[in-house]
Parts: C-alpha cells; sequence; structure tokens
C-alpha cells in the first residue's frame, strides 16, 4: 500500500471494502475477512454503548478518581471498531498474491464469457478488485465456477 495514503482515506476504503466483501461461508477457511467483517459490525454496535456504560457508571456511584480510567476504557471499546475498519482498509490496497491474481482472472474471464460486462482487468488486482469480482462470480456464475477452489 502507498504510505501517504491517509489514515481517513484507510478507514473509508475499509468502510467500502466491508461492504463490498461477499459474506459467504466458503471463503471463509481462505481468507479472514468474513471474521473480521462480522467482528467489526459487532463492535460498531456494541461498544458504543460499553463506552458509554463505563463513564456513566462512574459518574452514577460518584466514583470520580475512577474516572480516568473510565475514559480509558471507553476510548478503547470506540477504538476497536475503527481498528477493524483500518485493517480492510489496508487489506483492500494490498496486492493480491500470485494464485489469487491468477484466480482474479480465471473468474474475469468466466463472467465475461457468460456474457456479463466488466471493468477491464486489472495487471495488478488488489484485494478490493477481487471482491468485486467474487461479488459478481457468487451472484451471476453456477456453482462448477468454484469447484476448483471449494
Amino acid at each position: 500500500m502507498n504510505n501517504k495514503v491517509g489514515i481517513v482515506h484507510s478507514l473509508r476504503d475499509g468502510q467500502k471494502y466491508m461492504d463490498t466483501w461477499p459474506m459467504k461461508k466458503e471463503l471463509a477457511p481462505m481468507f479472514p475477512e468474513l471474521r473480521i467483517i462480522k467482528a467489526t459490525r459487532f463492535g460498531m454496535k456494541v461498544m458504543p454503548a460499553i463506552a458509554a456504560i463505563s463513564v456513566l457508571t462512574q459518574m452514577t456511584f460518584g466514583n470520580y478518581q475512577a474516572m480516568p480510567q473510565a475514559v480509558i476504557i471507553a476510548i478503547f471499546a470506540i477504538s476497536m471498531p475503527v481498528q477493524g475498519i483500518w485493517w480492510l482498509g489496508n487489506r483492500a490496497n494490498t496486492e493480491l498474491p500470485r494464485p489469487l491474481a491468477g484466480w482474479y482472472r480465471e473468474l474475469h474471464q468466466k463472467i465475461l464469457e457468460s456474457g456479463f460486462a466488466l471493468e477491464p482487468l486489472k495487471a495488478k488486482p488488489r484485494y478490493k478488485e477481487l471482491a468485486i469480482i467474487l461479488n459478481r462470480a457468487f451472484k451471476q456464475l453456477d456453482k462448477s465456477a468454484f469447484e476448483r477452489w471449494f
């Protein structure tokens, strides 16, 4: 990944990648994305409540000397889903290793042969292009297109 890409771009790319990646159980043994996306989405729902509870509990009981620790716990809880989105953003922009790049090209060709339009083949595909192709392949190709991989 280009080091000049900032954290904001990485978070934005992570959000897009999370929305693009196909949530198919067949991909779980090969890619950590399924687990990370599920954990990140769960964290986005639960962690803000944990953060609020950690601070509000101390305030309710008037335990102001424990407030610094409660704030640290709240910051940590809020940071958990952000870390997941950041990881996904970095992953989305990582170039595919050769075997996966070959699979990307193979699926791209099969989708084109089945009569569907696609964006042009990337010379150096990244995980985000693989996510797009996998999404299209699961929607438009039959199971035989995946036999060699699953």
